[in-house]
């Protein structure tokens, strides 16, 4: 594969630093949020993310008979990695994982009434696909639906929904068929956050953002926004996880991480001596930085994979997710251990070593070899379908 960008590919990137530069803004772009900064929680983000819009940069990918632009994936990736190295809110859920599953699965209807939403930044999407029971394996998911006339009632719980306190809508799976084995059986739903029959509940989180338990009181859908077909819900999640896995964990936050741990150890003293003069601190920063390499050229090798066209890149999403994840983790350990005892101080302490980001970091951190399937759910991944393991080994 080819690892150097194009003449107008390099444009778009120019073009797209220079509108951050054009929109900077503390109220929309925070780089300590990492992660989390993603999405769009507040009104500012969300009038970036329609300024975003304006200038044609959400649905790049999506054919021109839904709006889109229709050009190569490596536009969107480059503009994701653009904000999240500024902390700025990124293209989000809509563009991928409910847009382009409506594109695919989606009924006549729900085409025209979400797709130029999402377009324009209108609206903004919580997805409910874990539970108390049902974390990572998706597939044990059991909130159920049950159907009556052209109406689907749902009762359970679901945990873990980020954006259910600032979403318009909610995306959910729920089970519709009990009988059948596990994989089978669930639904895709689309669901008014404001409907009376559910409540929102915050669950505080050690990196200080909010996600939220959510229950289903009776809540009442219309049959025309049940997603695709009956029963081959958990399909449709598959397809969309590859998406999540790739898109969620962008390369330029720990990138960025790397680059102050690196600059630390270059300008740092531990009693009047250098750290850029310790030999194994220095072995440490140069495995560190290698170890960041490998990251983006995983990112990269879904990016070309994606391109190639033909069944969607699984296992290389699972390989950049699994990678990126665990080194972001040792990234913020790393951290910790080198800044030493004064990286416990919180982020803002003018004393703290790098100004408290390594205890941010280190907390926020926790989170990413879960979220979109945890390290162990990749592994099982690239066992049965890189390797060719039986499921059972």
């Amino acid at each position: 594969m080819d690892f150097h960008f194009s003449e107008k590919e390099i444009e778009f990137v120019k073009e797209v630093k220079a509108f951050i530069e054009e929109n900077r803004s503390p109220d929309v772009m925070d780089v300590t949020r990492e992660n989390m900064a993603q999405i769009c929680d507040t009104p500012e983000r969300r009038a970036f993310m329609k300024k975003l819009a304006k200038r044609g940069w959400l649905g790049l990918t999506w054919p021109r008979e839904y709006g889109g632009q229709e050009v190569e994936g490596v536009y969107e990736y480059l503009l994701n990695e653009l904000l999240s190295s500024v902390g700025a809110p990124q293209i989000g859920k809509g563009i991928g994982i409910i847009g382009k599953t409506l594109m695919r699965h989606g009924s006549d209807k729900l085409k025209k009434e979400f797709l130029p939403q999402i377009l324009s930044a209108e609206i903004e999407f919580a997805v409910g696909y874990s539970e108390p029971s049902a974390g990572s394996d998706a597939a044990a998911m059991r909130l159920k639906a049950e159907k009556d006339g052209s109406e689907w009632i749902l009762n359970g719980q679901k945990m873990f929904t980020t954006s259910a306190h600032f979403a318009d809508w909610y995306w959910v799976g729920a089970r519709t068929d009990t009988s059948s084995t596990k994989h089978n059986g669930i639904t895709l739903f689309l669901i008014r956050m404001d409907d009376p029959g559910l409540k929102v509940y915050p669950m505080p989180t050690m990196g200080k953002e909010r996600t939220n338990m959510v229950y289903f009181d009776n809540v009442k859908v219309s049959d025309e926004y049940r997603v695709g077909e009956m029963n081959k819900g958990f399909q449709y999640i598959s397809e969309a996880l590859d998406l999540e896995r790739f898109t969620m964990f962008t390369f330029s936050p720990i990138k960025n991480r790397i680059e102050l741990l690196t600059d630390f150890v270059r300008t740092g003293e531990r009693d009047g001596k250098a750290l850029r003069d310790d030999p194994v601190l220095r072995q440490q920063v140069v495995n560190t930085v290698v170890e960041g390499e490998v990251a983006r050229l995983l990112g990269l090798q879904f990016v070309s994979a994606a391109l190639a066209g033909g069944k969607p890149p699984t296992s290389e999403a699972s390989a950049y997710k699994l990678y990126a994840t665990e080194l972001s983790q040792r990234v913020a350990d790393k951290t910790m251990d080198i800044a030493g005892p004064g990286s416990q101080l919180c982020l803002g302490n003018e004393t703290a070593p790098l100004r408290g980001r390594a205890e941010s970091t280190y907390t926020y951190t926790v989170i990413d070899t879960i979220g979109g399937g945890s390290s162990e759910i990749q592994k099982n991944i690239l066992a049965r379908r890189k390797l060719g393991l039986p499921k059972n080994f």
